[in-house]
C-alpha cells in the first residue's frame, strides 16, 4: 500500500513530499489544478520572498496569537534551514536591504523546476486534476479525477495541505472546510489577510487619484505602526504598508464596525520640525499653495488632507473647505491623516487568509486528533502572518513538522 497521500501541491505539500520521499516513503501528491504550485509561482513573479533575516524573537512575534503554537515548529526549522534547503536545490540566496531573503534568480520557477526534478528522482508520483471529495471515518481520502466518480484512495497516512481561501483561481478555494467539519473538526472562519480595505472616498478622489501611489509614508493603528507604500483605488487602499496592519484593522472593524487608520505623509520629519517649516510667513498664499511650495505637497496628498475626519467624526468631502491655518494643527494633520476603513477587501483579492483548522484539533505532530493517520500543514491551519517571508516560512516549517510526525507514525502500528 502507498505510504503517504498528500492532498495539495503547494509549498507545504511539496516540501513534505520532499522530506518523506528522501526518507524512503512512497508518496503520491494530488492536486485539483492542472499543474502544481500555481500560487507559489504567482507570488514569485515580483521576486520570490523565501523568508526573513530578522532575529528569531522578532520573527516569531509576527505570528501574533499563533506564536505559542508556531514558535517550536519554526525553531525546529528556522529561516536558516529554509535557505539551506534552497541551496541544496542549487539556488543560492541573498538578503535584501529590507532583510528579506530571496533566491539569487529572484524567481520561483527555477526553484520549482529543481524541486520537481528531485521529487521525480525520489519516486514521488504527481497526479493533477484530482479533487478531494471527502474523508471517511477510517481517515481514507476520497478523490475524484476528471470525468470519473469519486473513489477511495487508500494510503497508510494522509497529509492535507490544501491552503486557505485566497486566490481561489490558483487552487485555494477552501472546498475542504465542509469535508472536515463533517468529521467533527472545528474550522475557524476563513477571513482575508494581507489585504486592502474599503474606504468611502469622495467622487473627486475616485476620479482623480484611483491608481495613484503614496510613497515613503507611515501608517498607524492603535499601537501598531508600519512604513512603506500605499496605492489608492476606487474601492479603498491597498499596498504593503496596509497589508501589514490588516489583522489589527480587520479585528477592529469586526468589533466596532470600522477602523481609523492614520497616515503620516512626512514620516522622516518630526512634528516639531514640520511645525517650524509651516510657521514661515505665508503671505497671501492659500494653504494648498503654501504646502506645495514649503513641503512639496503632491495633489494626492492635498486631497487626502481634505478627505479626513472632522471633529464630529464625519468624513469631510468638501474640497472647498479650508485646511487648518494654525501651523501646529496643520502639521498634526499632515503627520496623522485619519482615514476611515469600512471593511477588508473580499477574500479572493487577499494575498493570504486567516482562520482555518483550530490549532487544538492537532497534536504536536500536526495529526488531527479526531482522525488518526490524517495530518495537516500549511495555510489551512489557523495562523496568519504578514508578507515578507513569514508566510512561506510557516508553511514550510509546518510541513517539516508534519513530515517528521508522519515518518514516526509510519514506524508504529498506527500506520494503516
Amino acid at each position: 500500500m502507498l505510504d503517504v497521500l498528500i492532498v495539495g501541491a503547494g509549498p507545504a505539500g511539496l516540501f513534505a513530499a520532499d522530506r518523506l520521499s528522501a526518507g524512503g516513503a512512497t508518496v503520491t501528491v494530488v492536486d485539483r489544478m492542472p499543474s502544481p504550485a500555481r500560487k507559489f509561482l504567482m507570488a514569485g513573479r515580483g521576486g520570490l520572498n523565501l523568508t526573513h533575516s530578522e532575529d528569531l524573537t522578532g520573527f516569531l512575534a509576527r505570528y501574533r496569537e499563533a506564536e505559542p503554537f508556531l514558535a517550536p515548529i519554526i525553531r525546529a526549522f528556522p529561516p536558516e534551514a529554509l535557505a539551506d534547503w534552497c541551496h541544496d536545490l542549487g539556488e543560492e540566496t541573498f538578503v535584501g536591504s529590507s532583510g528579506r531573503v530571496f533566491p539569487k534568480s529572484m524567481k520561483a520557477s527555477p526553484l520549482l523546476r529543481a524541486w520537481l526534478r528531485r521529487l521525480d528522482k525520489n519516486g514521488v508520483r504527481l497526479l493533477t486534476r484530482h479533487m478531494l471529495t471527502g474523508i471517511d471515518e477510517t481517515g481514507t481520502a476520497h478523490l475524484q479525477a476528471e470525468e470519473a466518480a469519486p473513489a477511495p484512495f487508500p494510503a497508510r497516512v494522509v497529509l492535507l495541505a490544501l491552503g486557505g481561501a485566497s486566490w481561489p483561481r490558483l487552487g485555494s478555494n477552501a472546498a475542504w472546510v465542509p469535508l472536515l467539519e463533517a468529521r467533527g473538526i472545528r474550522v475557524n472562519p476563513l477571513q482575508p489577510a494581507n489585504c486592502g480595505f474599503q474606504v468611502d472616498w469622495s467622487a473627486f478622489v475616485k476620479e482623480r487619484f484611483a491608481g495613484t501611489p503614496l510613497k515613503r509614508i507611515a501608517l498607524s493603528h492603535g499601537t501598531e505602526k508600519m512604513t512603506g507604500e500605499l496605492v489608492i483605488s476606487e474601492q479603498g487602499l491597498e499596498g504593503g504598508a496596509i497589508y501589514a496592519l490588516s489583522a489589527a484593522l480587520r479585528e477592529r472593524i469586526a468589533t466596532e464596525g470600522e477602523a481609523t487608520l492614520a497616515i503620516d505623509l512626512r514620516p522622516s520629519m518630526s512634528l516639531k520640525d514640520l511645525t517650524g517649516k509651516l510657521s514661515r510667513p505665508r503671505g497671501k498664499q492659500s494653504v494648498a499653495t503654501f504646502l506645495k511650495k514649503s513641503i512639496r505637497a503632491k495633489p494626492v496628498e492635498l486631497a487626502l488632507l481634505h478627505e479626513c475626519l472632522d471633529p464630529a467624526g464625519e468624513l469631510t468631502k468638501n474640497l472647498a473647505g479650508g485646511l487648518p491655518s494654525d501651523p501646529a494643527a496643520l502639521a498634526q494633520r499632515i503627520k496623522a491623516v485619519p482615514i476611515r476603513c469600512l471593511a477588508p477587501y473580499a477574500i479572493d483579492r487577499a494575498i493570504s487568509s486567516a482562520g482555518g483548522i483550530a490549532l487544538d484539533e492537532l497534536d504536536d505532530a500536526l495529526m488531527l486528533r479526531k482522525l488518526p493517520g490524517v495530518f495537516a500543514a500549511g495555510e489551512m491551519l489557523d495562523w496568519e502572518a504578514p508578507t515578507g517571508g513569514y508566510l512561506l516560512q510557516a508553511c514550510v516549517a509546518t510541513a517539516a513538522r508534519a513530515a517528521a510526525g508522519i515518518a514516526a507514525y509510519l514506524k508504529t502500528e498506527g500506520g494503516r
